[in-house]
């Protein structure tokens, strides 16, 4: 009799494994080609493409079937720059004096959830206290709902520099923080820096080649890396298998980053056409991020937002912005597709489509580089990005055509990651 239980029960799990979904799509929309593919039905098995039919098909009885007739279908969104840990606010300089990583930890379980509800089923997170590898590993274990996350832990910045954990403290609370915090000054901090966050557990390095706009810290712009030591972190980074994203808004700051072997530039705000050529010549990608700069230019209007000294980099930095990322475009600088989201509201980072198309740049350019581009860039060319079968079965649905009305990927109405429904 127990035996016969055990292969009842055993029949019954092979029968729910089995189970097969099939999208009935209205259309699929090709993103390498830019072409709308109407009345398919794509097959996922588990957590993969299964393969791609004409017409609308439905499987057996013990398959699942969800009509998407009405629907525009995607590959689900990534995006290369976000700060899934927290939001900036009125009171974010003082949560650093309050918060427990606890506090941080439970916080940051919401961002991802909303992160995920917009479509973005992937994102690259670049710079927290650490929280962020926590919380990448609760997602994959399926414990949090969130996007498939990228992260490089925490950022590596200069003594003073932005991404000092310890800027704008009063002295007794300054310390001297080393490669373990972040905090690099010589060729052996830059490699042990390095390898720190490969113990850690990150997947990506994040440099902050130049000053930035919300530390509390006087330039926003100044080089704040020798080329040297830039090369001692991209070298060691490549033994390691991580890839380098600078933060770079001053030109020679981008510079000495893209000399030195980064892969990715951050912002660019500065960037000269000497750099733009320089980016294409090295084949270096920019992440846009025109949405955080719409949103520190805005919040430095209002006072008591934003410490004085960040007030006055965001009303500098913020409005020359989204012009800078226009002419990078029209010079041929490869571009991938990031928001700074955390900078402003998690769940709301589409608003950069509808930032890159008044820059100039088509929907269906800022489509492909926050699908297939983005992919290449974390190496999972061959498993994200694209709804093709043997693909991760990462797939979006929002209402119109968005090549049409770019402002319906800001209301996406079905996310499917890794086969499985988080909404419909």
């Amino acid at each position: 009799m127990r035996n016969a239980i055990l292969s009842l029960l055993l029949l019954i799990v092979n029968l729910v494994s089995a189970q097969d979904t099939y999208l009935q799509c209205g259309s699929i929309y090709d993103v390498s080609t830019g072409k709308m593919n109407t009345e398919r039905t794509i097959i996922v098995s588990g957590s993969k493409i299964k393969r791609i039919e004409n017409g609308f098909v439905s499987g057996t009885a013990s398959d699942r079937t969800i009509d998407l007739k009405n629907r525009i279908v995607l590959p689900g969104l990534i995006d290369m720059h976000v700060h899934i840990e927290g939001e900036y606010n009125k009171g974010s300089y003082m949560k650093e004096f309050t918060q427990n990583e606890a506090d941080i930890a439970l916080e940051s379980t919401v961002y991802a959830k909303k992160t995920l509800m917009a479509g973005f089923t992937t994102v690259r997170d670049l710079g927290g206290t650490g929280v962020n590898i926590a919380l990448k590993k609760a997602i994959n274990k399926g414990l949090v709902d969130g996007p498939r996350i990228f992260t490089s832990g925490m950022a590596l910045a200069t003594t003073g520099g932005h991404a000092d954990p310890t800027n704008g403290r009063k002295r007794e609370l300054m310390g001297d923080p080393g490669p373990k915090e972040g905090v690099v000054n010589s060729i052996d901090d830059a490699k042990k820096a390095v390898r720190q966050r490969y113990k850690n557990g990150a997947d990506v390095i994040k440099i902050t080649a130049t000053g930035g706009v919300l530390s509390v810290a006087k330039s926003g712009n100044n080089p704040q890396f020798t080329l040297e030591e830039i090369q001692a972190i991209t070298s060691t980074a490549k033994n390691y298998g991580f890839s380098v994203a600078a933060h770079a808004h001053g030109d020679e700051g981008m510079k000495l980053a893209i000399l030195g072997g980064v892969n990715t530039i951050e912002h660019g705000s500065f960037m000269s056409e000497e750099t733009m050529a320089l980016m294409v010549e090295n084949n270096c990608y920019l992440i846009p991020t025109i949405s955080a700069g719409k949103q520190v230019a805005e919040k430095a209007k209002e006072p008591g937002f934003f410490p004085e000294v960040v007030a006055r980099k965001a009303l500098e930095i913020g409005p020359i912005h989204q012009s800078t990322m226009a002419k990078a475009y029209k010079k041929g600088v490869p571009m991938g597709f990031g928001t700074d989201a955390g900078v402003f509201p998690h769940g709301k980072n589409a608003i950069e489509f509808g930032y890159l198309l008044e820059a100039g740049i088509p929907v269906k350019e800022s489509l492909k580089a926050a699908t297939i581009i983005n992919a290449q860039l974390l190496g999972m060319e061959n498993e994200l990005g694209k709804i093709e079968e043997g693909f991760t079965a990462d797939i979006i649905a929002v209402e119109e055509n968005p090549l049409k009305k770019v402002g319906t990927l800001e209301n996406v109405s079905f996310v499917m990651k890794e086969g499985v429904v988080y909404k419909q």
